[in-house]
This record gives C-alpha cells, structure tokens and sequence, in this order.
C-alpha cells in the first residue's frame, strides 16, 4: 500500500529520525519505523540524547550508570560510553538498509562534544576517537560548520571518516563546507584511500531561518513584511540545492566522483514547523528533490505520514522564486547575513547548554551510585 512516506521516498528523499533512545532501539520501535514509515536513517545531538538518558521515566541507562560509576568514571566518560553503545546498537539495526541501498543510507550520526566548536585540533581528535570507538562503517560523526569546524571537515573526511556537517543556516558557508568536504576528499585521494567508503551529508537547517526571519519582519510590521512570513526557510534551502547541484556537477567535484567518491548530499535539518500558521509538513513535501535527506522529529514524520501530499520535486522549479524572496527581503529591510550569523551562534549555545545540562544530570547519577 502507497503511503505519503513511500512516496516521498520514491520520489528521491531519504527519511531520517531525528531522536534515538535506547528504549526506542531495545522496544523494537527503531526497527518498526523501518519497516512501516520508510526511516532508513538516524541523526542525533547533545539535546537528543539529554532528553533520553535524563528522563525519569526511562531505565534503560540504570544499569549501565551505576556499572560506570562503580569504575569511578567522569560524568563525561560516562555520556561517551553510553552514547556510543546507542548509536552503535542503532547502527546495527540499521545494517540491512546500508546494505540494501548500496552504502547509502542506514546511517546514524553522533556529535562531537559542543564545548569543541570553536577548537578546530579538538574536534578532529574526537571525531577520531568516535569513528574508532563505534567501530561501524555507516557512522556518521557530526562536526559543526563553524569556521573552526571546516578544516575538521577536511581532516576528517581526509582520514577516511564519513562526516555530516551540521549548523549550516548560509549559502556562503555553505559553499565553504563543500570546498572542504572536497579538499578532504582530494587529500584522502593523495593517500591512497578507497574515496567510495567516504560519506557525507551537510546539514541545512531550515525552520530556524523562519523563526528568526519572521521575528524580524514582525517587528518592521508592514503589510509586505508581513506577506514574507514563513519564506525564507525554503528559499534559502531551495538555493542550496542549486548550489549543490552546479557544485558537484563542476570539473573539481566531477573528477572526484569518477574516482569513486560520493556527492555530499543535502541534508534538511530543523524540520518541525514551529510556527502553527503553517501547515505542519511544510519543510518535509515543500524540500522534495533527487538526493536528499530530510531528517524529522517523530511528530513530524507521523504528520508526514498522515496527511502528507507529495507532488513531486518541489525544489528545482523554485530557484527563481526563491530569489525574489530574497530581493524582497532585502528591500523590507532584512539582513540576511545578520540573520544567519545570529543562529549559528545561538545553535552552538543551545547544543553546549544541552551538553552541560545533560553533564551535570549524569553527574548527579553517578554521585547516586557511588
């Protein structure tokens, strides 16, 4: 039976979940939405895994808390191992669809820790000891695109790890984040390493862009302002894909590919509509194009699911429009650039915010134990 999740997926969208709990993998229901909701990946962060590992009403980490406490390790020590064993189970679980769609999909992401966003050597150190300690070829490790993240991009993807870059809000980190997911890719080349085993994703959030927007063209107050409203998000994610596409279909990108690499896929990120004048599928059927992932909150994938109507590609006959989006933005008095730089800044605080909220709950649980 044709369901708007397996449409969307016909129609060239990978779905991802936005969440992941031990209960959810240990439950079975990891694996139901698989098989009944056309999920072939996960992504996860700081925020995730501090609503999991501190709900009350979950146990599944007990044991394993008071095992860590018993060994006197650190509160962060303790979220490493913890963390790892998540994803690393999820993983597996996810390991027919990794094979089934020839390495593409079944992917699970981790962070590196949020304290490292501006500590370029830092990350790269993490983001190792992450892909050695999951010890799975369909890990994703997250690396924020802050300007000290790009050349961890690089590093990484230079060491044979598959990279998704996440807190990408601008067109012009955008293209920076390309440039060095390929200068990666060349120096993996140069080594001598197999480039097919090499994946990437780059994480476009898109409902911030609203949420901030719309707070400023509120403000201005004027009739156009107002017929801005919930706009922005798509255009700039429907530029990206241009970008994308003109990107990787250049001589640079095109020789890399008939080497064997991979395109770094556009992912959608922040897909939950937050503003409830909008329909609540907004950013999953309105960003339908060949090659992408949209990665959703549970709500989210249910309500796509539900009553999501998928027409097809609502991405590549949008570029023009979506210029005049932004001409029309700029002349109500928007700054864009301002915009952007604004939500890089408060994602990379709300994720350290959620890192140490989530320390110093499992500080508290270790203390418990001992």
């Amino acid at each position: 039976m044709s369901t708007p999740t397996s449409e969307l997926a016909a129609a060239g969208v990978s779905i991802w979940l936005d969440d992941l709990s031990r209960t959810r993998i240990t439950s079975g229901n990891l694996a139901e939405l698989i098989a009944s909701r056309n999920v072939v990946g996960v992504t996860t962060n700081p925020t995730i895994f501090a609503g999991a590992i501190t709900n009350p009403d979950d146990t599944s980490y007990d044991a394993q808390v008071a095992e860590l406490a018993g060994r006197g390790a650190t509160a962060e020590e303790a979220i490493f191992e913890a963390t790892t064993q998540d994803v690393r189970d999820a993983l597996d679980v996810f390991r027919p669809v990794w094979e089934s769609t020839g390495r593409v999909d079944g992917r699970v992401s981790i962070e590196v820790s949020p304290d490292l966003a501006h500590d370029t050597e830092g990350t790269i150190a993490q983001a190792e000891q992450l892909w050695a300690k999951v010890d799975r070829p369909n890990l994703l490790v997250k690396i924020p695109a802050t300007k000290a993240g790009l050349p961890a991009i690089t590093a990484a993807t230079a060491a044979g790890i598959s990279v998704n870059v996440t807190l990408i809000f601008s067109l012009e980190r955008y293209a920076e984040v390309i440039d060095a997911y390929l200068t990666g890719l060349e120096q993996a080349k140069a080594a001598g390493i197999d480039l097919s085993t090499i994946h990437s994703v780059a994480s476009f959030f898109v409902s911030r862009v609203d949420t901030e927007t719309d707070k400023r063209l509120d403000a201005i107050g004027t009739e156009a302002a107002t017929a801005l409203r919930g706009k922005a998000g798509l255009a700039n994610a429907r530029l990206a894909y241009e970008l994308y596409e003109k990107t990787f279909a250049g001589d640079r990108a095109t020789a890399l590919l008939e080497a064997g690499a991979n395109a770094q896929r556009p992912l959608w990120a922040s897909t939950g509509v937050k503003d409830p004048s909008l329909p609540d599928t907004l950013y999953v059927t309105g960003l339908v194009a060949e090659g992408v992932v949209n990665t959703m909150p549970e709500k989210t994938l249910e309500a796509t699911f539900d009553h999501g109507e998928v027409v097809g590609d609502t991405i590549t006959g949008e570029y023009e429009a979506s210029r005049e989006v932004f001409a029309a933005l700029a002349e109500a008095g928007i700054d864009f650039a301002d915009v952007t730089q604004v939500l890089e800044d408060e994602g990379v605080a709300k994720f350290i915010d959620s890192w140490h909220g989530l320390l110093a709950q499992v500080e508290q649980g270790l203390e418990a134990q001992r």
